[in-house]
């Protein structure tokens, strides 16, 4: 690979990374954004649904999630969300029960997968 292929791929890679960054850092509370099952569920986030998606690369396993800022939601808030992601700083945990939006794994089961939260403090 050429030095100059190299650089354009480090820049782009960077930019994409700063998008990101920028828009999860821009979202409102309750905001939602569609992303790659792949890139880690920002502090403040949770995980609301998982499906397969073509462009997240060609797998069995669900690999595309919808992510929703739970960060500034008001003291009561209650949330559906998926065991795939720990519960921000401030939410507990009320319930937890099998939902078929949460399915990350293609091995099917029926198994607890989500969680009710409430925010606290």
């Amino acid at each position: 690979m050429s030095r100059f292929r190299a650089a354009v791929l480090t820049v782009g890679c960077a930019a994409a990374a700063l998008a990101l960054t920028a828009t999860t850092a821009q979202a409102a509370p309750g905001d939602t954004q569609n992303v790659c099952g792949s890139q880690l569920t920002p502090n403040g986030w949770v995980d609301v649904q998982w499906w397969n998606e073509y462009a997240c690369g060609s797998t069995f396993n669900p690999n595309a999630k919808r992510i929703q800022q739970a960060a500034g939601l008001p003291i009561g808030t209650t949330l559906t969300v998926c065991a795939s992601t720990l519960p921000p700083a401030g939410w507990v945990q009320l319930s937890e029960f099998y939902n078929s939006s949460c399915r990350y794994s293609v091995s099917p089961s029926f198994n607890n997968n989500s969680w009710q939260i409430k925010r606290v403090s």
